[in-house]
């Protein structure tokens, strides 16, 4: 049985200009010790995907309009808001994407970290080393040394003093190192990584994607990496899904997405990295833009962008057919080619 298994997830926001349809069909298993990488546009519904693993997209306005997403045989959907926060911290870790706006300013760092510790010891004992029948003050010095410990297993040098340090005294990667942390200390099953080195310069992102594989190793987590860096994606990830306005456009094991990219948009991103050896003005550029999810064109949602699109593209959405061992692709064109294969 997968760990994570979404099954045809579609998710509605209302606000004032109307209801935009943001998840359109969302389908994805993930294995255990797997690492998904997530890549798309900003708008294509990355970041709602993850946090829809995490239940913690606001309804209202937002609005499960069907589908369903097992979590070791669980629908989350369904679990009861009570169970639901005692999954998460506990067996669902998630590092957010601005350290400075998720790491409360007013409190130091010990005081964020033992909360999560006591939260994540009190669903199961043996993560704080205690007794259950261990005095509060018992839990809170387990739980202490156990964030001490969490932050030298991240990096944080002299972990011991500066574990009682305000956030603002943390440099930005020490800050996402922190989160980090936070997000492993109740040994989840999953991580959920919602673009973890955005904020980051390009030294200390390396570092951070290294960190991050260590610990998938150490701690044998199932990883979901939200991001918009393809290198990233393939430095990390042993599966990769690209979105493209709420949907699932291509899905599988990475080397063989980047090796034979199907679909058109997936190409597209490929073909705009920069490359050494490429010359001054030879970059490629998609034209046009993510579309209106309030009034998403009809069929395939790249249809308008695309440059192989055919009237066909827009009488439908697309089947998702299967191209490879793992890999499959939403379009028509792929179809095509496997009843040919067939």
């Amino acid at each position: 049985m997968a760990l994570l298994d979404i099954r045809n997830l579609h998710l509605s926001m209302r606000s004032f200009d109307g209801e935009a349809h943001v998840l359109n069909g969302i389908n994805l298993t993930v294995e255990r010790g797997e690492i998904w990488g997530i890549v798309g546009e900003t708008g294509c519904g990355k970041s709602l995907t993850g946090l829809s693993v995490s239940r913690l997209v606001p309804t209202p306005p937002g609005r499960y309009l069907a589908g369903s997403i097992h979590f070791d045989g669980r629908d989350l959907l369904q679990v009861p808001d009570e169970e639901m926060r005692r999954l998460r911290g506990r067996r669902i870790g998630m590092i957010f994407q601005d350290p400075t706006t998720n790491l409360n300013p007013v409190f130091r760092v010990s005081e964020q970290m033992i909360d999560v510790a006591l939260h994540a010891g009190a669903v199961d004992p043996s993560i704080l080393d205690v007794s259950p029948s261990a005095s509060r003050r018992q839990r809170r010095i387990a739980a202490r040394r156990l964030a001490i410990a969490m932050l030298d297993k991240v990096g944080i040098p002299e972990a011991a003093d500066r574990i009682d340090d305000y956030p603002h005294q943390f440099s930005g990667g020490m800050r996402q190192r922190v989160l980090i942390a936070m997000a492993l200390i109740g040994r989840p099953d999953l991580l959920v990584a919602d673009e973890p080195t955005t904020a980051l310069d390009v030294s200390v992102q390396a570092q951070i994607l290294r960190l991050v594989y260590d610990l998938v190793q150490d701690y044998r987590l199932t990883v979901l990496m939200i991001t918009h860096n393809l290198g990233v994606v393939a430095q990390l990830c042993s599966h990769v899904a690209v979105m493209y306005a709420g949907n699932i456009v291509e899905a599988g094991p990475a080397r063989s997405v980047f090796k034979s990219p199907t679909h058109p948009y997936t190409r597209a991103l490929l073909e705009a990295v920069p490359r050494a050896s490429q010359k001054r003005g030879s970059l490629f550029g998609l034209a046009g833009s993510v579309p209106n999810l309030f009034a998403p064109p009809p069929g395939c949602r790249f249809a308008p962008r695309c440059p192989l699109a055919e009237p066909r593209c827009t009488s439908g959405f697309p089947e998702t057919v299967m191209v490879g061992p793992g890999h499959r692709v939403a379009c028509v064109r792929a179809e095509a080619t496997a009843d040919a294969a067939a």
